[in-house]
Formats: C-alpha cells, sequence, structure tokens
C-alpha cells in the first residue's frame, strides 16, 4: 500500500478540493458527477379515517441512499449505502385527536388536538397501533430507522439524491424553516404542519417530538450495514428526529439515539410516525 505522502502532487490537489467543497455534507467521498435534477415522481397520498379523524400515508418510492455519517459523530458511522422498497409513511405525526380517537384518552403533557401525541414510550406507541389495526384492518407499524431516515432526506425527491448530497434538516438546512426546537419552541410542542414540509411532503421530521423507530439501537456494524432492518437486539429502541425541547445538533437527519427502557419516557418529548408497507 501506497504511503499517502508518496502520491503524485496533482491527485493531493484533487483531494484537497474535494475536502474544501464537501465541507458539512455527510457523503464520505468525491461526489459522482451528474444531473442533480429530482427523477420523475407523482407524490401518492392515501387517505385513512377512524372514528372521524382522517390522517394521510403518503407513498415513499424506493430507492439506494447514503445512510449515516463519517463526518466524526461515532454513532453515525460508517457511511453506507441502503436500499429500500416501496413503502408509506405518515404525513405527519400522530397527533393528538386520532391518538384519543384510538384509545380513547391521552396521557400527553401538552393539550391541543392538532399538536402531535407526546408522553408516549415505545410501549405505549406500539399498543396504540396494534389498536389502529384493529380499527382499520391494516398492518400500521413504526418505521426502521433506515425508512425514517431516507423519508427525512426527500427520497428519491431529495435533489441530492444521485450523489448522496443532502440536507441537513429534512427539506432544508435551515432548521428554522422546518422544526420546532429549543430556540424557537417557546418550550412546548406546536401544532403538526405548521412549519415547511420536505421534499416528499412530509411535515415535522425533525422537531415538535422524537419519532420512535422499530430498531434496536446500535451501531453501524456489518450487521446493521447489511440488513435495512438494524440490529436485532441493543441497549434500547431507536429515536429519531429531535424534539421541542432539543438543541439543534440533536435535528440533523443523520442523529441517532435511544432510550433504554421501552416502558418509559423522560419527559414530553416523544410521539409517534406510522408506517405501512407497500404491500398493505
Amino acid at each position: 500500500m501506497k504511503n499517502f505522502w508518496t502520491l503524485p502532487v496533482a491527485l493531493m490537489v484533487m483531494l484537497s478540493m474535494c475536502l474544501v467543497s464537501c465541507g458539512d455534507d455527510e457523503t464520505p467521498e468525491p461526489l459522482d458527477d451528474g444531473d442533480d435534477t429530482p427523477p420523475a415522481y407523482t407524490i401518492k397520498k392515501v387517505p385513512y379515517t377512524v372514528k372521524g379523524i382522517t390522517f394521510n400515508m403518503m407513498k415513499v418510492d424506493g430507492g439506494t441512499f447514503g445512510m449515516g455519517s463519517n463526518m466524526g459523530y461515532t454513532d453515525e458511522a460508517p457511511w453506507h449505502l441502503v436500499t429500500l422498497s416501496d413503502y408509506y409513511i405518515s404525513e405527519t405525526e400522530v397527533t393528538q385527536e386520532l391518538y384519543k380517537a384510538v384509545m380513547g384518552t391521552t396521557q400527553s403533557y401538552f393539550s391541543g388536538n392538532k399538536r402531535p401525541v407526546d408522553y408516549c414510550s415505545w410501549d405505549l406507541a406500539c399498543a396504540f397501533i396494534v389498536k389502529l389495526n384493529a380499527l382499520t384492518g391494516k398492518n400500521f407499524r413504526l418505521p426502521t430507522e433506515a425508512e425514517w431516515e431516507y423519508a427525512a432526506k426527500g427520497g428519491r425527491l431529495s435533489a441530492g439524491y444521485n450523489n448522496h448530497r443532502y440536507y441537513k434538516y429534512s427539506g432544508s438546512n435551515n432548521i428554522d424553516e422546518v422544526a420546532w426546537h429549543k430556540t424557537n419552541s417557546g418550550e412546548e410542542t406546536h401544532d403538526v404542519a405548521t412549519k415547511l414540509p420536505n421534499e416528499l411532503g412530509f411535515y415535522d421530521m425533525n422537531g415538535n417530538v422524537n419519532e420512535w423507530c422499530s430498531d434496536w439501537y446500535g451501531p453501524y456494524s456489518e450487521e446493521a450495514v447489511t440488513n435495512p432492518q438494524g440490529p436485532t437486539s441493543g441497549p434500547g429502541h431507536v429515536r429519531r428526529g429531535g424534539s421541542w425541547w432539543n438543541v439543534e445538533t440533536y435535528h440533523r437527519n443523520t442523529y441517532r439515539d435511544y432510550l433504554s427502557s421501552s416502558s418509559d419516557v423522560n419527559g414530553a418529548m416523544y410521539g409517534i410516525r406510522l408506517c405501512l408497507s407497500e404491500s398493505e
């Protein structure tokens, strides 16, 4: 293997230019040349109504995307390619009115029909989905971590889809445009869909409340890189997106965290976003 210092001067210059041009981009290697124009795409929205409350599921066309980051965040490395099939994710976080329609009550700390349900543990999220499925005859579920990140990054509609150069947050590099976070939320949740959506039409992928994923938390090991479902065990279940309480770094599309107990929550910062497989 050649020593770095023996590389031709021209190649060293090219590498330096790439490091400068990539900046804070999540891509760990030189980007491919090519057209950044998003491919032809039709957003498909499917409404469901439960006891008079309607919510929308939005189709995400599958594809291959760059997941994670090599920008110095250990739990987000290594950056790797993941290929997903088509699926649906809810347009917004589960609202309190939908949660109450299904469960009969809500444990949310903040009150408001159009606000996201909060103070929701992973176990409560699963219990809600069981009852929702009984009412609808469908098989709603929590998204996998890969499904969540792909949707947050804009899927095939992301301007950077062809070369994995994505926005830092879901739909923007300006967090205030798309998320309720610690410095703009007034330290409370807000009605869903009051910030801008991302390219696929999803609201509040960052901010308002953290969203549970089905995966166990674990490093992007060989298992996680080769299995889009993620690790089969770990210290807790993954949460994504950041909340009204979190500072900006917790809202990046690649940020990962977890809670060690599936039955507890440590504040009104945890909610639900629904997922549905294409075959359902």
